[in-house]
């Protein structure tokens, strides 16, 4: 199985584009990233190690990458998007206060959605869970 930065620059070249060095920073440093991130953030950081690449380079690999199938574009509630790496399938846990995400899995909860699907004759496809509210640090907050 190649790795995610040799499956990129086969997609890359499959579309008849070319495989650049700054796409390759880019892509790169996002599949070494953790968490959710804004197309602004992995500006700000890949502009560190390349000073040379400009926003609308970072906007447009972030596409790419996405519909490569390696990354995932996410908009939790009215927030911008936010990219975080594909990964085994899991749910967000969102404070709607500070913006905090939390990931997990639930086997109990894919189970009850399945059956869910089940009940309906539905044959399902994909799901997604984002729980609203807030962290226990803004609830400490507040009192």
């Amino acid at each position: 199985m190649p790795d995610r930065l040799e499956q990129f620059r086969e997609f890359i070249r499959e579309r008849g584009l070319k495989s650049t060095r700054q796409r390759d920073e880019i892509a790169r440093w996002f599949f070494a990233s953790k968490g959710h991130l804004s197309a602004e953030e992995i500006y700000r950081k890949v502009k560190e190690i390349s000073p040379g690449i400009g926003f609308s380079t970072v906007y447009r690999t972030m596409k790419l990458l996405c519909e490569a199938g390696l990354v995932q574009e996410r908009h939790f509630g009215d927030s911008e998007a936010l990219y975080e790496n594909v990964s085994s399938h899991h749910d967000h846990c969102i404070c709607t206060s500070c913006g905090k995400i939390i990931e997990f899995e639930d086997d109990e909860i894919e189970r009850l959605q399945e059956a869910v699907a089940e009940r309906f004759d539905f044959e399902l496809q994909s799901h997604r869970m984002e729980l609203y509210g807030l962290c226990s640090t803004c609830r400490q907050a507040r009192g």
